[in-house]
């Protein structure tokens, strides 16, 4: 196959009508902000879709979802090509995904005076804990809670209203937003430490093998460069690990 017939190829396979749609999920704030009133979002997930639609001389179309459940429950129904989801082995049996570019906690958010100091002390008999419907962190506490009950709402910050209205043993998330909560409410607190590591990465159809390898190579790259780095920190997000490439 010729280097121009398989170029051809893979940009056909990264955006099939012309335009590359891009997913973006606004329920994990630090991969991605609501922008100004009628504006564009913004974050390090945004940044990136723009600059693998420079990259490669396409018209960029982002389309907003609150949750990641919802992002991967669209997969198929043509809403979208690209994707920034955590990998999980529910998704990657049909999702093709690229070399992480952010590493993130998933933890707890209690309440002051719960009795639990590590995020192990939950998983009791009993215990209920709130997670948003098709999170990262709800597919892995789904496989690997023992005892304890999960509470689903339908995105990560209706998982929190849970945890404060039913008077639930904790909220699952993301630690920076988990943590953003705990200080405008003195009532809650984080755990210090964490059931899992989320490894952030582009995510595509699986079929879509020419594009995946190019996505995956992208990545790298802008980890490399710094341009990931540069992106996080931009947005706010400063405490957010980078994996090398």
């Amino acid at each position: 196959m010729s280097q121009a017939l398989a170029t051809s190829r893979m940009l056909y396979e990264l955006a099939p009508r012309g335009v590359l749609r891009v997913a973006i999920n606004l329920g994990n704030p630090v991969l991605a902000q609501p922008g100004p009133v009628g504006g564009e979002p913004k974050g390090v997930s945004v940044e990136l879709a723009r600059a693998l639609a420079r990259q490669v001389g396409l018209p960029l179309r982002l389309i907003t979802y609150d949750a990641a459940g919802k992002v991967f429950a669209a997969r198929g129904q043509d809403q979208w090509d690209l994707a920034f989801l955590a990998i999980e082995p529910e998704r990657a049996e049909q999702l093709a995904f690229s070399t992480p570019y952010v590493t993130i906690e998933g933890t707890y958010l209690v309440r002051q005076e719960s009795p639990d100091r590590q995020t192990s002390d939950l998983d009791q008999p009993g215990r209920r804990i709130a997670v948003g419907h098709g999170a990262a962190y709800d597919l892995y506490l789904s496989r690997t809670l023992i005892h304890a009950d999960l509470i689903r709402g339908p995105t990560s910050a209706a998982a929190v209203d849970l945890f404060l209205e039913r008077a639930l043993d904790a909220a699952a998330g993301v630690r920076q937003p988990l943590e953003q909560i705990a200080r405008a409410h003195p009532q809650v607190r984080v755990l210090p430490d964490s059931f899992t590591e989320i490894r952030q990465a582009m995510a595509m159809p699986k079929e879509r093998t020419l594009a995946a390898a190019y996505i995956d190579a992208f990545i790298r790259q802008q980890i490399a460069n710094g341009f990931v780095a540069q992106a996080l920190e931009q947005s706010g997000q400063r405490d957010v690990q980078v994996p090398a490439p």
